[in-house]
């Protein structure tokens, strides 16, 4: 099967077996390996990148799903010398111990500040009318499909806190 997708915004082309997932399309087929295989079923977060801008498990996601659309991964978010602000907020926080679910926890991020400044809601939010107020409940739900196995997560939270700050 080929397919053509834009990855951190340069088109990439593909000849892949159609059951091919998007996360082994990324580290396999294009050497992009920050997202991170960690349970293959969707439940850790570990592989959590943006399509179109929105958040996906791309373990759970086929890549012929994705002709034609605009998916970032960690190695597209920022650069060691110009941080995205997500990563710098981790990093100010020393929100990781081991790393490893680190990068779909940027993701999730990003696309998780997007949901709530679009509105979206989650089982925490009250009014569904007002602005989403990111509250530590709030955040945490909207944060519960990543994992952290080391336990990093006040120090996510404190990060993702500040953030949902300078947003709002």
């Amino acid at each position: 099967m080929r397919t053509t997708i834009t990855v951190n915004g340069q088109a990439r082309a593909l000849e892949v077996d159609p059951r091919t997932t998007l996360l082994d399309a990324l580290r396999e087929h294009l050497g992009l390996t920050g997202s991170k295989k960690g349970c293959d079923h969707g439940q850790c977060g570990a592989c959590t990148v943006l399509v179109n801008g929105v958040r996906i498990n791309s373990c759970l996601s086929l890549l012929a799903m994705h002709d034609g659309d605009q998916v970032t991964t960690i190695e597209g978010l920022g650069t060691p010398g110009d941080l995205h602000p997500v990563q710098q907020a981790f990093l100010s926080h020393d929100a990781f111990q081991c790393g490893y679910c680190t990068p779909g926890q940027i993701c999730s991020t990003v696309g998780m500040l997007q949901e709530a400044a679009d509105g979206w809601a989650s089982k925490e939010t009250g009014d569904l009318t007002a602005p989403a107020v990111l509250t530590d409940a709030e955040i945490r739900e909207r944060m519960s499909g990543n994992i952290c196995r080391c336990s990093a997560y006040p120090q996510i939270l404190a990060a993702i806190r500040d953030l949902a700050g300078e947003a709002g």
